[in-house]
């Protein structure tokens, strides 16, 4: 008897998402599906599923998550915050959670990154969105793991994030005054298509380590799209043109008039600047012509967002944020150094800027204690991870001082990471509970902490321009303008 093929293992991040949940029920019929959530825990497992809690801020818990897998398919974007307090830009975050799935891939043997992006138009300069789009996409496969990227532009689907908030416009505005960007255009496609393109993108030695463009049978305007979802609303709103709306008032009108979060909608409208449609040179006979036309996909979204709103066990769960502190800075390092140097650097340069106040001490294990002056009582105790810590990433856990308790803090860290490629690096504060009571902290030792970052991102690139006139050797002399 011939030996039934084998099904392949896919790791499957955000799973219970808009997309991936669709996406879950494609794999399931031939595939064994590794569920990841950041609350899998709390999911029952199924015949072919297995649910794993992850946070992929968290290297350990995404190789932990990713064990086992052939292949992992990436939809993961953090336009919204996780934590309670969260400071830094989405684009930074995303460089975190890509550079640990990518690492984690590569460690646990999977022989394939899917990953879900948007459409990169050829521009001088890209948006926020889409220029993080592409960087996660560079350090997903900057490892060694082959990785199929699919590009698609605005999806039309019942959920997520572009045509509930484009549906919202049209539904609640009965007169809409359309800015210039509402002529510029794009290339939708309907969520069962990017479905299609992902499944048959998945194990598909011929697409590893392409980036491919998919869109529907039509290129329109969004005033196009919003034209045809009023129809399908059975609606007639009155739209006229108008040259002087900006991108930052756009983006805060839409905000409130589809009560949307701003850290959602503002990366998204400041994309629309650009054409957003599919290029023949992209895109792939098998996968990239959705079949799908606007209005279809319109009326199909729009039924199963009131199938959806009708039934009390679909109605949308805020996700649930830790009651912790994240705090994430971008820095730029001099040319030659990496995450390493620049952690040692770091607190030495502290030490010497607010000398005599503070003070810091180090010793043979590479543990550091960070003290006032007076009283002899450290603030701060950072416990090396020779473990988890390479030249490119290293790793501080928060053990001990008096800005820790020792009763809420289980895994709170600070970590230096270096963007692969690059001599920029990540400074990151995570899963940290602050012992101050949360109002005092958040408007004394939280910003405190921003101000300080920003006069050491200062220092280095005074410590870089002083190199590029050859004032100074930063090699010889990496504290000389403190």
């Amino acid at each position: 008897m011939e030996q039934e093929r084998k099904r392949p293992v896919v790791a499957l991040t955000g799973a219970s998402g808009y997309i991936g949940n669709n996406l879950l029920e494609k794999l399931t019929q031939y595939a064994d599906v590794i569920a990841l959530s950041r609350n899998g825990d709390n999911k029952e497992d199924s015949e072919h599923v297995t649910w794993r809690s992850c946070d992929l801020y968290s290297m350990v818990d995404a190789e932990k998550g990713l064990e086992g897998a052939d292949i992992a398919v990436y939809l993961v974007h953090s336009m919204l915050p996780s934590a309670k307090l969260t400071q830094g830009t989405f684009e930074d975050m995303d460089v975190i959670l890509a550079d640990n799935f990518a690492q984690a891939a590569k460690k646990q043997g999977v022989k394939q990154i899917v990953y879900l992006s948007g459409i990169i138009p050829k521009a001088e300069k890209l948006s926020r969105h889409l220029r993080s789009r592409l960087e996660v996409e560079n350090i997903l496969g900057a490892y060694g793991v082959p990785v199929t990227t699919i590009r698609a532009a605005l999806i039309v689907g019942p959920k997520g994030s572009s045509f509930p908030i484009l549906a919202k416009l049209v539904k609640r505005l009965p007169v809409m005054a359309l800015p210039k960007w509402t002529r510029i255009k794009t290339h939708p496609i309907a969520l069962p298509d990017v479905l299609e393109a992902l499944d048959k993108s998945i194990d598909n030695n011929r697409l590893k380590g392409q980036a491919i463009d998919v869109g529907g049978p039509e290129v329109m305007t969004y005033k196009d799209m919003m034209v045809q979802t009023a129809e399908a609303m059975g609606r007639k709103p009155k739209l006229f043109d108008v040259p002087f709306i900006t991108v930052k008032l756009s983006r805060l009108w839409v905000s409130l008039t589809t009560q949307s979060p701003k850290e959602m909608v503002y990366p998204l409208i400041e994309s629309l600047v650009h054409p957003m449609t599919a290029s023949s040179e992209n895109m792939d006979e098998e996968i990239s012509h959705g079949k799908m036309t606007f209005k279809q996909a319109a009326e199909w979204s729009l039924e199963k967002e009131k199938e959806s709103s009708s039934s009390s066990n679909n109605k949308f769960k805020a996700p649930q944020v830790q009651q912790d502190v994240r705090s994430v800075q971008r820095i730029q390092l001099p040319e030659g150094k990496d995450a390493e140097w620049a952690a040692q650097h770091y607190v030495e340069w502290l030490s010497n800027k607010f000398n005599p106040l503070l003070q810091s001490e180090t010793d043979e294990k590479m543990n550091y204690r960070i003290k006032l002056a007076f009283p002899d009582k450290p603030l701060l105790k950072l416990s090396y991870s020779h473990e988890r810590s390479t030249s490119k990433r290293t790793l501080y856990y928060i053990t001990g001082g008096l800005f820790f308790d020792s009763n809420k803090n289980e895994r709170g860290r600070l970590e230096f990471r270096q963007i692969p490629g690059t001599q920029e690096c990540i400074v990151a504060i995570h899963d940290y509970m602050p012992s101050l009571p949360w109002f005092i902290y958040k408007y004394t030792q939280a910003r405190v902490h921003l101000f300080v970052m920003y006069l050491y991102r200062k220092h280095l690139q005074s410590m870089i321009e002083l190199s590029e006139t050859g004032s100074v050797d930063v090699r010889e002399n990496p504290m000389q303008t403190s």
